[in-house]
């Protein structure tokens, strides 16, 4: 809806992140103790999930604005297939064929989702689904992190230090100096509204929701973003999915929660 109204992809990424980051400074403040402030591996972490929170919300929006919602949640979605595929390589998951299979399924659903056999330029955005991709691997990079990071520090550190280094990635690309044009504007109640709920609120809650429940449920619960963000897009902002790009979608969501769940049923 921001961007519908002019609003550049990168000034919605940074005003995102700007809001959330006063939560986590928040929660840091209130809960300052074993936050592992002084240990330079969590810095290090944190910085790099930082970086992945960036590119994830840069080309989150990117997608969105050069595609749809339905197809850029989607393919952010893919996330969990960019670790199993780091894992491998780094030899910290063992590949199985079933695996190799969910991976495939998943291929083919962004194929059937983002119509690249379509030869249509006005049916298929590049940009967009590139950049719905590239949100997913970032995402991956701050899972990943994060993990890392968690060992040396607490929950609010981690975010503080990570959405810290977001806003300063993101404020060139954004014209920073537009943070208060945002805020002064008609829009501010949207600003407002998405940096409370798409970062500071569901970021803590996330996060809390981990130590309170099983990974493997944790991972079909998720599968309710995309699908709830495709009925949105459809509903309200008069978005259209093909029955192929359905299909797609489906097949998306079933295959990366096998995957999800078999890592966690493994982790519990």
């Amino acid at each position: 809806m921001l961007m519908s109204r002019g609003w550049d992809a990168f000034v919605v990424a940074l005003l995102r992140a700007s809001i959330g980051l006063l939560f986590f400074v928040v929660w840091l403040t209130l809960r300052p103790s074993e936050n592992g402030m002084k240990d330079l591996r969590l810095w290090g972490w944190s910085a790099m999930a930082g970086v992945g929170v960036a590119g994830n919300f840069a080309f989150y929006f990117l997608s969105i604005s050069e595609g749809s919602v339905a197809v850029a949640s989607t393919l952010m979605y893919c996330a969990p297939v960019f670790v199993f595929l780091v894992s491998f390589a780094l030899k910290l998951e063992r590949p199985t064929p079933i695996k190799w299979a969910s991976i495939g399924i998943v291929i083919f659903g962004i194929v059937l989702l983002t119509r690249v056999y379509s030869i249509s330029p006005e049916e298929l955005s590049l940009l967009g689904a590139g950049a719905g991709l590239l949100s997913g691997l970032s995402y991956a990079v701050f899972i990943l992190s994060f993990k890392f990071a968690s060992s040396h520090g607490s929950a609010q550190a981690i975010l503080t230090i990570a959405f810290s280094v977001v806003v300063v990635t993101l404020f060139g690309p954004a014209e920073g100096n537009r943070l208060l044009v945002a805020f002064s504007s008609a829009n501010w109640i949207l600003f407002v509204a998405l940096g409370t709920l798409g970062a500071g609120v569901s970021f803590i809650l996330y996060v809390v929701g981990l130590k309170r429940t099983a990974p493997s449920v944790a991972s079909i619960v998720a599968t309710i973003e995309p699908i709830s963000a495709s009925v949105f897009g459809v509903l309200i902002l008069n978005e259209n999915l093909t029955r192929p790009q359905i299909v797609g979608m489906i097949l998306i969501l079933a295959a990366v929660t096998s995957l999800s769940g078999r890592s966690g049923s493994r982790s519990n």
